[in-house]
């Protein structure tokens, strides 16, 4: 089965759902199967360092309406994409089931809110976890927290980018005897540590997503590019065919080079 990949627009579009619409036309276009976005309300956000390095305005400006929610949603089913948010707050769990039970996702900085895995679990067909900045005797505890969904767990590294050095995708492989479905969300700039978390048999990988890395914002410095989107779902589609079991004997195709080329340059 070939590997589930996410496109993490987050909060890239900055509140323009013009250009997140075209985000996940192009996110459509390039292979993707699920577009994620983030939910929170500001007027719930605690005072913080947030509050005086620019951040705060950016979680105004790209806050997401029931509106913008709505829109999105209808914009991921026109272009055959599977929508997704990440969630912060116990209180939006119910808006977004609302919308669309299939999947949601709970972000690394909340792992460990055992309020909001709990309000998560049986409301979504799949939770995705990710486990970036937690310690490894907190994520043993996720599997026990979500019990009436699927469950995929995520191996990530909360570091923007994360240098290659620090990617650790031996942590994924540990994951797997949590629980059957995991996968990798990734910070690292560009495609291969990905491509890596797919040879390695993840079932699902996220990555950033953008149209133009010079838009504001942090995480638009590191985010994929249509065409590196294109190529990463290209090299997915293409692991199904090179994994595929053909059996330890020669193929048909190779059958002219055995039975007519071999020997032919003997004396």
């Amino acid at each position: 089965m070939a590997c589930q990949v996410i496109a993490e627009i987050g909060w890239n579009h900055m509140g323009d759902m013009d250009l997140a619409r075209r985000m996940i036309d192009a996110a459509a276009g390039a292979g993707a199967d699920v577009v994620k976005f983030q939910t929170w309300r500001v007027s719930r956000l605690k005072p913080g360092p947030w509050d005086t390095d620019g951040r705060r305005e950016i979680y105004i400006k790209a806050e997401l309406s029931d509106e913008r929610h709505q829109l999105l949603l209808d914009a991921c089913r026109n272009a055959g994409v599977q929508f997704m948010t990440s969630l912060f707050d116990v209180r939006d769990a119910e808006f977004v089931a609302s919308l669309d039970r299939a999947c949601v996702k709970i972000p690394s900085p909340e792992a460990t809110n055992a309020e909001l895995l709990a309000a998560v679990d049986g409301r979504f067909d799949r939770v995705y976890v990710s486990t970036g900045a937690s310690t490894w005797d907190e994520v043993q505890t996720i599997p026990s927290r979500v019990t009436k969904s699927a469950l995929t767990m995520l191996h990530c590294v909360s570091k923007y980018p994360c240098p290659p050095d620090e990617v650790n995708l031996p942590r994924m492989a540990a994951l797997r005897g949590l629980t059957p479905s995991v996968g990798y969300s990734g910070h690292l700039d560009g495609t291969a540590d990905a491509v890596a978390a797919i040879a390695l048999g993840a079932d699902v990988v996220e990555k950033h997503f953008t149209l133009d890395r010079d838009l504001p914002g942090r995480d638009n410095k590191f985010a994929l590019l249509p065409a590196d989107l294109q190529a990463l779902c290209g090299f997915r589609n293409d692991f199904v065919g090179m994994t595929r079991d053909c059996g330890l004997d020669l193929q048909e195709s190779e059958r002219d080079v055995h039975t007519i080329f071999r020997g032919r340059w003997s004396a």
